[in-house]
């Protein structure tokens, strides 16, 4: 929406700066875009008055002029015919910059002659195209700035055009006139009324109009227009197209300039037809389809069955509320108008111009709805001022319908704006904004204005009040402590534990993907899932019918997703819930990672491998240290159908599974069209035991300054023993002094067999004694030592290793 300084004055009566307004448009959310202020680059530029003029001497088209600034007397050299001496002038100085001729100007010698800057002509200022001359003023004081002088006195070349953003829900803003009614109810000037003239018809219009009986409910409720005979269509008056060439239109002619010019001041279109070509009545109509339109913009089309049409005895004449035709276009020999105005459905009019591809101001407009109680208004309005610029006689009125019927009401409750709003807003300021907007006060119900569409509830009044009182003045108050104090945690313990598994994870350099929570069925049972009872009602595709019952079909897809566009080494994990039934609470929080490819990129040292089940234990085991697991963990082979079955494992406490980790099953690899070997981990959050003593910091560092001792042990076996036995027994023997068990040798296949006997293997151990109270002596590491052998012994049915 576009308008000018001085056109916007037409309806506010204002004494706030250019500035101001600005301001103000943006806050009540009218927000501006761009302004064009003409003063802007004549800023710079001074009066000055030329006290003596004379031919320059090597020149006979040159005069040197002695002219008075407000720095004093410079000399200037002029070719100007009209520089002489007594004339008040513009002065552009050393330093400023013309924009008519794109110069900064600087001290130049003119055939000999110093010069000190120049006397501009109005096309150098870029006000006109005339160059004859250097300007001359009328009036004007010495060291006056210009810009200030041409607002005094020709405001129409210092008028600012202002370009503002228009919402969806604010049609009346497409107006001057509703800019206007904001500005003065925020307090920037006072709205001026608008008389509406009373035109008395001095004959029957020749044209009448009809409204087809399916468009009266909905298209079309209500047309209006009127003759107008003997008027004399020339070019619009020049206020008239300046305002039009201010805010980017092309004047064409008086009747066709008055139209736009109501279009952008009032916010009501209208169309003129050249009632010498109408033949007939003007009908309002739903087109049947296959009619062909010459429409004003010199392009045919072809109207669909349903679109509103206007139509004459001849054919169709304008498309309703959109364009004119060119067969009752009006030219400069016309002298009988028809002027129409009429509410369009916003509906009809928007699918209209969508399916044709026609953009309009009067379609922009009448999608977004206009007020139907101004046809009337309008229509006598534009029919004065065509009166008055065109001349003519105007007819009685030719209408059909009735205006549409706005009529609503809301409760205005002022302690809940209060409320909502934030700020004391007295009761008497709100009612105040609200009359000031157009709203028809009723006691406590308030009813809004017919060009008000978008005030639908008591939560509108609410945002009116809000939007005029200024929400800039809004001040943060922090809310009220619940509990004095330090203020608890907010976070439950399972959301602490989850925000941590994500971070350790992330710091183990997986990068986390987000997917969704519904998978296609094949996936779903492949692990687990599938079933009816997580089966969604109503899925937004084939491929989401079905609730996850893991988070690792979710990675394999990604992963797949990224092998098919050339990347083969993955590190991607997931913290989310996954469900195992269909009723409220059958669901569990997991953390899975997943590990496809190489550990690293192709280096000239050879340090490339791929991942294997090692890597997930590793991952596995560092996660589960983060969130507070036990050291001391059993680990058994009991995964589910989608692991490794060799390469796999359970780490848990008894019944209590806390994760799985290993391979990724071939088969599963196969389905989900992933490039192997690929290995992953579970981490069921919530099964890892809280700790039992609850502390708000770290226990203490216990570091001992005494020598630890290291002791290895080696164990005969049977060849299905798991190490992670050996290591759990050996470190039970003396939890005080055994700090750590670690596993640096297993010695297994045929050649362990033929030293050690068929079925066996041999599993060496380090094992790290530390200290507290005093130095070990060596009876102390060789009691501690016969505890080892006899716990490892037990628990493997070994012997220690000769």
């Amino acid at each position: 929406m576009k308008f000018t300084l001085s056109w916007l004055k037409d309806h506010l009566e204002t004494t706030s700066s250019l500035e101001d307004i600005l301001y103000a448009l943006t806050d009540l959310g009218l927000e501006v875009e761009e302004v064009v202020n003409p003063l802007a680059k004549l800023a710079p530029f001074t009066l000055a008055r030329v006290i003596h003029a004379e031919k320059h001497p090597d020149a006979d088209k040159l005069r040197v002029c002695r002219v008075m600034t407000d720095e004093g007397e410079k000399q200037i050299v002029c070719g100007a015919p009209n520089a002489r001496e007594g004339i008040t002038v513009v002065l552009c100085k050393p330093g400023d910059y013309v924009p008519g001729i794109d110069v900064t100007l600087g001290v130049g010698k003119i055939r000999g002659v110093e010069s000190h800057g120049m006397m501009a002509s109005e096309r150098e200022l870029e006000l006109s195209d005339e160059h004859n001359g250097i300007i001359e003023l009328p009036s004007g004081e010495i060291g006056e700035k210009f810009a200030d002088w041409l607002a005094k006195n020709r405001p129409a070349l210092a008028d600012p055009m202002i370009h503002i953003k228009i919402t969806p829900n604010r049609p009346d803003a497409l107006g001057v006139r509703g800019v206007a009614r904001d500005l003065a109810a925020r307090g920037l000037g006072t709205l001026k009324p608008l008389p509406i003239p009373v035109i008395k018809g001095g004959f029957a219009s020749p044209v009448q109009v009809e409204i087809s009986a399916d468009l009266k409910t909905k298209g079309c409720p209500h047309f209006a227009g009127r003759t107008i005979r003997g008027v004399k269509n020339g070019p619009s008056p020049d206020w008239l197209q300046a305002r039009l060439k201010a805010i980017g239109l092309r004047p064409i002619s008086t009747l066709v300039d008055i139209t736009n010019y109501f279009t952008f001041g009032l916010n009501r279109p209208l169309h003129v037809f050249d009632a010498g070509k109408v033949q007939g009545k003007l009908r309002i109509h739903a087109a049947v389809g296959g009619e062909a339109f010459l429409a004003l913009d010199g392009k045919t089309y072809t109207l669909r069955a349903g679109h509103m049409a206007i139509s004459d005895d001849q054919g169709v004449e304008s498309l309703a509320g959109i364009m004119g035709g060119e067969a009752s276009g009006c030219t400069p020999e016309t002298t009988d108008v028809f002027v129409e105005s009429a509410y369009w459905d916003p509906i009809t009019i928007a699918a209209t111009g969508r399916a044709l591809k026609i953009n309009s101001d009067a379609r922009y407009r009448f999608e977004r709805g206009v007020d139907p109680a101004f046809s009337l208004d309008g229509l006598d309005l534009a029919t004065q001022m065509i009166l008055d610029l065109c001349g003519g006689e105007a007819s009685d009125l030719a209408e059909d319908g009735a205006a549409k019927d706005t009529s609503r009401a809301y409760q205005l409750k002022p302690a809940r704006v209060i409320s909502l709003v934030g700020m004391d807003i007295p009761e008497a300021e709100q009612r105040r904004t609200l009359q000031a907007l157009g709203f028809t006060l009723n006691g406590d119900m308030a009813s809004p204005p017919s060009w008000r569409p978008d005030i639908l509830g008591e939560a509108d009044l609410v945002e009116e009040v809000a939007r005029i009182a200024s929400l800039t003045k809004l001040v943060g108050t922090p809310l009220p402590r619940l509990v004095a104090g330090v203020p608890r945690p907010i976070l439950t313990p399972l959301q602490v534990r989850e925000r941590l598994a994500r971070r350790s994870i992330a710091a183990l350099g997986y990068n986390e993907c987000v997917t969704y929570s519904f998978i296609d069925q094949t996936a779903a049972s492949l692990f687990g899932g599938g079933t009816d009872a997580l089966r969604v009602d109503n899925p937004i595709s084939s491929e989401m019918t079905h609730m996850r019952p893991d988070l690792l079909p979710g990675l394999l897809r990604a992963a797949a997703r990224n092998q098919a566009r050339g990347f083969m080494d993955m590190a991607l994990f997931e913290v989310g819930p996954v469900f195992h039934g269909g009723e409220p609470g059958e669901q569990h929080l997991q953390a899975t990672g997943l590990l496809i490819g190489a550990t690293a990129a192709r280096d000239p040292h050879g340090a490339r491998r791929m991942n294997d089940v090692y890597d997930a234990k590793a991952d596995v085991e560092a996660v589960l240290a983060a969130l507070g697991a036990p050291a001391r963990v059993q680990i058994n082979r009991k995964t589910a159908a989608w692991w490794h079955p060799g390469r796999s494992g359970v780490i848990g406490l008894g019944p209590n599974v806390m994760a799985s980790f290993g391979e990724v099953h071939p088969k599963i690899l196969a389905a989900m069209d992933v490039k192997g070997p690929a290995v992953a981990f579970t981490v069921l959050v919530a099964n890892i035991p809280f700790a039992k003593v609850k502390t708000p910091t770290k226990p203490a560092l216990v570091l001992s300054d005494l020598q630890a001792v290291e002791r290895d042990f080696a164990f005969v076996v049977d060849a299905g023993v798991e190490a992670l036995t050996a290591v759990n027994a050996a470190t039970g023997a003396d939890k005080a002094l055994i700090s750590e068990v670690r596993i640096f040798d297993q010695f297994m296949g045929a050649k362990a067999e033929a030293q050690m006997g068929a079925g066996k293997k041999s599993i060496a151990l380090t094992v790290r004694l530390q200290p507290t109270d005093k130095t070990l002596t060596d009876a102390d590491i060789e009691a501690v030592s016969a505890k080892i052998i006899d716990k490892v012994s037990k628990a493997t049915g070994g012997a220690l290793r000769g």
